[in-house]
């Protein structure tokens, strides 16, 4: 598969980044990057809610509908056997870990894992799995089975537990032995067929830690996708393909609760683009598993704004959009975290639609596609100050973003620069844009016309 650079040698070299310091450490240099990466859709697939049974079985019968919704990667968030000591809930933390090469039982067998991947590759889906790097459970045979040294401990001697974590234990990355383990976890995954990782907290682990496993696993499987949570340049150069867009969600936020303004979408943009190169790719959502059960749905965060919000994190420059489960039919429900708390019925609505509309954009878009490969931003004039208005433009294809970031109706009188013939993405019609004729926005409305 032809694959492009991510300049990973660059990166470092912008951030000012040291990634050798002592014994026989890997030096940075120029890494790819998938093709299939830059016009994907990521789906997050919470296992134990997606379904009664919450099974990597009914998983599999999930499959034939997020392909036709137009979903490319699957996340699942973390697979594995889940500790027992200090537990939170009934069914606990998915990230408190036992063991990294086994199967949570609560989904299955590895048999059954197997066919899921088996499936989903054959439908032509790419698979990523929850690495949880930083911390093991309190009861991990690591605590027992392993030296001291393993783990971070405090003056007494016991693992340290970070933040209201009390369900983990954390692991030391100044042992080496601790680093070729986690190291090894992964190529066993890959090993096994899965494309890649999210990698829970990455900014936790040492950056030449996330350079020495991705050159170890790219070289077993070279088309890896690598996606951390975090927020930084230097994740880029570590050989992340993405992380995450943490700020984008906090304005929009804002935005839609009257907080903040276009204005303050417009210094955020800006920022992206003077603090990362047009090669970092960043993961765009209204919701996620954190987002959902601790800050609540988007309904209750964004209200009118949802759809709007969730448009726009189709079009901005280097984004790579995210669904969460749940929100492909509008389910408005935090999830317990620690309990069952499955979604009652899928049945596909006006928020399918609207999904499955702007995966179809993203993919026949290449204006709109990630990284270096996307147009550039370029910001429509004389547009009121509530309208986010700009174009992307690459080989050809042009798509006009026309955002109303209020909760009023708002005049747009378009200039030279918008004009056009255009093709509305969301409904498909012929619509023709005149310089100086004057055309309005409902309240949180949008329009995103291609040509």
């Amino acid at each position: 598969m032809k694959r492009n650079l991510k300049f990973v040698a660059l990166l470092c070299a912008l951030c000012g980044l040291v990634l050798s310091s002592c014994g026989n450490q890997a030096e940075p240099q120029q890494v790819a990057r998938p093709d299939w990466v830059y016009n994907s859709v990521v789906y997050e697939m919470n296992v134990r809610q997606q379904s009664e049974e919450g099974t990597f079985a009914a998983a599999e019968e999930r499959l034939p509908f997020l392909k036709e919704l137009g979903v490319d990667i699957i996340w699942l968030m973390p697979i594995h056997p889940i500790g027992e000591k200090n537990r939170k809930g009934t069914l606990g933390s998915y990230y408190a870990i036992r063991d990294y090469r086994a199967i949570n039982p609560e989904f299955g067998t590895m048999e059954d894992f197997e066919k899921f991947l088996a499936k989903a590759h054959e439908l032509g889906f790419r698979v990523i799995i929850d690495y949880v790097a930083n911390h093991t459970s309190p009861d991990a045979a690591w605590i027992t089975e392993k030296p001291a040294e393993w783990y971070v401990r405090d003056e007494n001697g016991e693992p340290i537990v970070q933040y209201d974590w009390t369900d983990i234990s954390k692991l030391n990355y100044d042992c080496a032995e601790v680093r070729e383990e986690m190291k090894a976890v992964q190529k066993f995954w890959i090993e096994k067929g899965v494309d890649g990782f999210r990698c829970d907290v990455a900014g936790e682990m040492p950056d030449q830690f996330w350079v020495e496993s991705w050159q170890e696993v790219e070289a077993i499987n070279p088309d890896v996708y690598f996606l951390a949570e975090g927020e930084g340049p230097n994740f880029h150069a570590d050989g992340f393909d993405a992380c995450y867009a943490w700020p984008l969600k906090d304005v929009m936020n804002d935005i839609a609760q009257g907080k903040k303004t276009t204005a303050d979408m417009k210094a955020w943009i800006a920022d992206l683009q003077e603090r990362y190169p047009k090669e970092a790719i960043q993961l765009m959502f209204t919701s996620n598993h954190d987002e959902n059960s601790w800050s609540g749905t988007e309904f209750e965060r964004l209200g009118d704004a949802v759809k709007t919000f969730a448009a726009l994190t189709y079009v901005l420059p280097q984004g790579q959009p995210l669904i969460y489960t749940g929100q492909e039919v509008g389910y408005d429900h935090r999830f317990e975290f620690f309990e069952k708390d499955h979604i009652p019925a899928w049945e596909p609505n006006e928020y399918t639609d609207l999904y499955r509309t702007l995966n179809d954009l993203r993919h026949n878009n290449p204006a709109l596609w990630a990284g270096e490969k996307g147009g550039e931003l370029v910001y429509v004039t004389g547009v009121v100050e509530e309208v986010l208005a700009f174009t992307r433009e690459v080989e050809g294809n042009k798509v006009l973003c026309l955002f109303n970031l209020s909760a009023e109706e708002q005049s747009v009188i378009p200039t030279v620069d918008a004009a056009g013939e255009y093709t509305c993405a969301m409904t498909g019609e012929k619509a023709v844009v005149e310089a100086g004729k004057e055309f309005k926005l409902a309240p949180w409305g949008y329009a995103i016309l291609t040509k």
